[in-house]
């Protein structure tokens, strides 16, 4: 192996610049360095953390190009902007949020490599779900990760399937209820409802939009009994958060609820279709789960007496539509 492969992957394998851009964030220095020039002294004080290191940081992501010297201290470049303000970006690089906090169970890889397991649990503590539980600024971190990777897709999963034949919709972990409210604002006949651990911001997402009369919350898990006799039960981005133990269970819920000619709607970023094979890793060390291929859905469906009825693909996702057999 020649030295530029060596150091090609050695800069591959490095956690200095990934740390570096999270802690710089989680600090807020890109916002506090975009309208004013500080120097390391000042900004030191204000943050309360020590001046040489923190020159440190600010000198490293300045050779990337983050921020620029000026002759009274630092201050964001253009390119630095992106890592300004309320942003997908900033939400899972924030080491105080749940995106962020979730980043970290990569250094447990070889236990879940190993064992299968998540290696959230190992690094934290408590599986996922219980941090959420346990601080709720994380659960409403959470909320907003999802809006942020939702709101671009929304549209184009409204409207790239037929939400129109479905009478009654029941959205289960629709967090802020983004997705739901998106299908009823383009499906004016349908109605839905949200069933969620913690329902306060879908309520206010929904009312938002002007579509009180048309979706109702619940506080539950999909782990439970849910609303029965629906048309539809939709699971976005819920599967893939569970191993095929827990994605058993939520499952035999559905059918359970659903009507006699109920579907059942899984909408993720299936694997050979829109999931890359680094969101597969992060899926087995944070939750032990892993973006299923179409056939690894129909194999889990079968268990459930549900027969595959369409794959469309919509939004960055792929919509997976099962009927009761």
């Amino acid at each position: 192996m020649g030295s530029d492969d060596a150091n090609t992957i050695l800069r591959m394998a490095s956690l200095a610049t990934p740390m570096a851009l999270r802690v710089a964030v989680t600090l807020g220095l890109p916002d506090r360095l975009h309208d004013q020039d500080l120097t390391v002294d000042r900004l030191a004080g204000d943050l309360g953390v020590r001046p040489v290191p923190l020159g440190l940081l600010l000198a490293h992501l300045t050779t990337l190009g983050f921020f620029e010297r000026t002759p009274t201290g630092y201050r964001t470049t253009e390119f630095g902007e992106n890592l300004c303000g309320d942003s997908l970006t900033t939400v899972l690089l924030n080491l105080d949020t749940a995106g962020g906090r979730a980043e970290l169970a990569f250094t447990e890889l070889l236990h879940s490599v190993t064992t299968g397991q998540p290696g959230y649990d190992r690094r934290h503590g408590r599986d996922f779900w219980a941090d959420l539980a346990a601080h709720p600024p994380l659960r409403e971190s959470f909320d907003r990760q999802m809006a942020h990777r939702l709101r671009a897709g929304v549209p184009h999963l409204a409207a790239g399937f037929g939400w129109g034949r479905f009478a009654t919709i029941v959205d289960l972990g629709g967090g802020p209820g983004t997705v739901l409210a998106g299908i009823l604002a383009a499906h004016p006949a349908t109605r839905g409802r949200l069933v969620d651990l913690d329902v306060t911001t879908a309520a206010a997402t929904f009312a938002e939009h002007g579509l009180e009369d048309r979706a109702a919350v619940t506080a539950g898990s999909f782990f439970d009994p849910l609303p029965a006799g629906a048309d539809a039960y939709l699971l976005v981005d819920i599967l893939h958060d569970w191993d095929d133990e827990h994605a058993h269970l939520i499952l035999a819920r559905c059918v359970e609820a659903a009507a006699p000619d109920g579907r059942i709607v899984v909408v993720e970023p299936v694997g050979g279709r829109q999931a890359g094979t680094e969101m597969d890793l992060a899926m087995l060390v944070i939750f032990g789960g892993r973006e299923r291929r179409v056939e690894e859905f129909e194999a889990l469906a079968a268990d459930h007496g549900l027969v595959l009825d369409s794959v469309t693909d919509a939004g960055g996702r792929s919509v997976l539509e099962f009927r009761i057999a």
